[in-house]
């Protein structure tokens, strides 16, 4: 009775031998893809950018003093300011134009099973990304600047420069929406292998402190926006751990040879 080899069995459908120049050129056109989608963006949203900032420098604006505003230090920075915060915005609105064209470089060398766990796991990554900028945005900010607001010593004038302020919520922005990418980094060390759910169960109150490190680390020097930082990043772990369950279960359901 003759059988199939494994590795004949396990093959991607889709896989070919291609010459090395191909798949550069495959990579340039991609990556020329990627380019495009941000100057697309990039030109739909310039025109907006000083009511953008606007709308993003509000948070602090309204707990000004009244009769006190934000100012520009620097003779550029009302110009740049809004330009840098067009081309951030630009590359967030074009991650999912570019995350789909890393997955259509990747994809036919991909086994079927998968390419059924990769796409969903790039949309939920870039869902968690927006989720984690837009929690910074509607919850972590308006407490953060009202606790600095309100600490500082009696007649100290407070002018924040536009710039500042710019690099400070755009590090912001970046550090929680990395973080909400704890459950999407959790799935994929344990579908590669690299652990199981039981041991990253096991290891939780080291996960715990680790948690708040990162947050002391990535954000100002204060105990509300580490906790805001941490406490959510410890959430999204135990969401790691309860959907890599699901997935390792599913993984080892499909490993089970037929009868």
């Amino acid at each position: 009775m003759s059988s199939t080899p494994h590795s004949q069995q396990t093959s991607p459908p889709e896989q070919q031998e291609m010459p090395l120049i191909e798949h550069l050129l495959e990579l340039r056109n991609r990556l020329l893809k990627m380019v495009l989608a941000v100057v697309i963006c990039f030109a739909a949203i310039y025109p907006f950018a000083n009511e953008l900032y606007l709308l993003l420098s509000q948070p602090l604006r309204d707990l000004l003093p009244e009769g006190q505003t934000m100012i520009a230090t620097d003779i550029t920075s009302p110009f740049f300011a809004p330009l840098k915060l067009a081309l951030v915005l630009a590359v967030f609105a074009a991650i999912p134009v570019i995350l789909y064209q890393l997955w259509s470089f990747v994809a036919p060398g991909l086994y079927a099973h998968e390419k059924r766990l990769a796409f969903p796991l790039l949309f939920t990554s870039v869902l968690l990304f927006y989720a984690g900028a837009a929690f910074a945005y509607f919850v972590v900010f308006p407490l953060v600047f009202g606790f600095f607001t309100a600490i500082g010593p009696d007649g100290i004038v407070e002018l924040p420069d536009i710039s500042s302020y710019l690099n400070f919520v755009l590090k912001m922005f970046f550090a929680f929406g990395v973080a909400f990418e704890i459950p999407i980094a959790t799935v994929l060390l344990i579908l590669t292998g690299a652990t199981t759910p039981q041991d990253l169960a096991s290891k939780r109150p080291y996960v715990v402190v680790a948690c708040f490190v990162i947050g002391m680390m990535l954000t100002p020097p204060d105990i509300i926006s580490q906790t805001l930082l941490a406490v959510p990043m410890w959430i999204l772990f135990e969401f790691g751990i309860i959907f890599g369950r699901l997935a390792h279960r599913d993984k080892g359901a499909e490993d089970e040879p037929e009868a």
